[in-house]
């Protein structure tokens, strides 16, 4: 538990720019492990399943508890097994969320769909599975940003990033948020 707080220089800087976030915590510490044997898109998914109707709860908490928020306009963002989460969220829930991002998601295959808007950062040392990632052929179809960050590892991705890659992953979400 805890790891949705690995990510304050996120969430802080985004709220910084007036955008309201929301961080799930979606393990708790009774929990099972996530699985790391098997066939990661077997064995994982039960995993992003109840993560993407832990963000669907949250959603409809939200809209009762905070009304004046536009809807039409939600983003989701994950990095890693969260981004997994991401992608799957729109697949299993459609015409939710506006513009996905994922933070280096290997394993659930990313929307082939220009809405949601389509964005992912990628690490320079862990390569997504066959079939996560847009071709480029499709992600000029369905206008998808795809962007290998050459200095940043998939573990320096949360708060153990240096300052240089925390500004290059801010910049990059602002600007896709901006999009």
């Amino acid at each position: 538990g805890g790891d949705y707080l690995m990510y304050s220089y996120l969430t802080e800087f985004l709220a910084s720019k007036g955008f309201f976030v929301v961080s799930i915590q979606h393990e708790l510490a009774t929990d099972s492990l996530i699985p790391s044997t098997g066939k990661p898109q077997i064995v994982r998914r039960p995993f992003w399943e109840r993560g993407a109707d832990n963000i669907l709860f949250v959603i409809q908490q939200l809209r009762k508890t905070h009304p004046e928020l536009d809807y039409h306009q939600i983003t989701l963002i994950g990095h890693s097994n969260g981004g997994d989460m991401t992608a799957l969220f729109p697949q299993k829930y459609p015409n939710i969320v506006h513009k996905i991002i994922t933070l280096d998601n290997r394993r659930m295959a990313l929307p082939r769909t220009a809405k949601p808007q389509v964005y992912s950062l990628r690490s320079s040392d862990q390569p997504a599975d066959e079939g996560v990632l847009p071709t480029e052929e499709e992600r000029k179809k369905i206008g998808a940003r795809i962007i290998t960050l050459a200095n940043t590892k998939h573990n320096d991705m949360d708060d153990d990033a240096t300052d240089e890659q925390r500004k290059e992953i801010q910049n990059y979400l602002l600007s896709f948020l901006n999009d």
